[in-house]
């Protein structure tokens, strides 16, 4: 009976000491920026509602945001976004599965700010590339707020531009991502 109660205790501290690894988040932020230099109004979008996993035992990272959940200061540019450009009927949502790369540069259990940088596979538009972003990492407490800015080319997630708008729409978005993960 000892044994029994003993080899339950390890599991249940061996579960916890698990997820404890585990942060996440349903409220990160992605902004990006697609306005070209001779464009006479900015094209921004906002998305407030992005889920993030990190499993800091695997450095395994998961992005994933709808794609209609991109709000713009113009109804008609959204109505574009997601029916012109994103076609966000058939491609619902974007996605980043990824590491990150120097793990080992980050102590997620020591408040700091960490240099980190993440690779892996995003998908946008059906189009999946492999990425490389550099970034940083925030240990506050139980709380871990990742960061990063990128450029994301247009053309390498087969998103097409019309010519009649080529000049207001940059060929290069800039992505910025913020996401505050609490440990699950």
């Amino acid at each position: 009976m000892r044994s029994i109660f003993l080899a339950s205790a390890i599991l249940v501290l061996a579960s916890a000491q698990l997820s404890a690894q585990v942060y996440m988040t349903r409220t990160g932020k992605i902004n990006f920026d697609a306005t070209s230099k001779s464009s006479p109004e900015k094209i921004e979008a906002k998305n407030n509602e992005v889920a993030c996993v990190l499993d800091t035992r695997t450095s395994d990272l998961r992005f994933q945001v709808l794609v209609k959940g991109f709000k713009f200061e113009k109804t008609l540019m959204e109505e574009h976004f997601n029916e012109n450009y994103m076609e966000s009927g058939k491609y619902p949502k974007a996605e980043f599965k990824g590491t990150i790369a120097n793990a080992k540069d980050v102590n997620c259990s020591k408040d700091g700010t960490y240099s980190a940088t993440v690779s892996g596979k995003l998908t946008i538009h059906g189009a999946t590339n492999d990425v490389t972003v550099p970034g940083t990492i925030t240990v506050k407490g139980s709380t871990l707020v990742l960061s990063a800015k990128f450029s994301v080319k247009l053309e390498d997630y087969k998103i097409s531009v019309p010519s009649l708008v080529a000049d207001k729409l940059a060929k290069v978005a800039t992505v910025t991502v913020d996401a505050d993960l609490s440990k699950k």
